[in-house]
């Protein structure tokens, strides 16, 4: 493994493997929701009925409304954005409260819970 290691903020290693200028001044994501990894593709949700790119919880939450899903209101959880299907109903949703946090493991969660609903591409 060559590269370049590089410790953020946290004391978290991640490795470069072909480090450019670009990918050590980087410090904003391109696409909020996508992955910013040196090499990494950045990927969009799209709703599949109407072909629409999730741009933002807004949109979610209007699209998951239609198929059944409603916003559960937890005091336990502040930093998190939960959707269930019903009471009892063991499928939840839970998402960060920042859109700009809304990574690719909480994209194909709603993916895998919404199957023929949601896909997630390439911009």
């Amino acid at each position: 493994m060559s590269g370049v290691w590089i410790f953020d903020k946290n004391g978290v290693a991640r490795l470069i493997s072909n480090p450019t200028r670009e990918s050590f001044e980087q410090k904003e994501p391109p696409y909020p929701g996508t992955a910013t990894a040196p090499g990494a593709r950045p990927r969009v949700l799209v709703y599949l009925p109407a072909n629409q790119i999730i741009g933002s919880y807004a949109d979610l939450e209007h699209r998951l409304g239609e198929l059944g899903w409603t916003r559960y209101h937890s005091s336990n959880s502040p930093d998190l954005l939960q959707f269930h299907r019903s009471d009892t109903s063991p499928h939840l949703i839970s998402l960060p409260v920042n859109f700009a946090n809304f990574k690719l493991l909480h994209m194909y969660d709603i993916v895998v819970k919404n199957r023929s609903y949601f896909e997630v591409r390439d911009p």
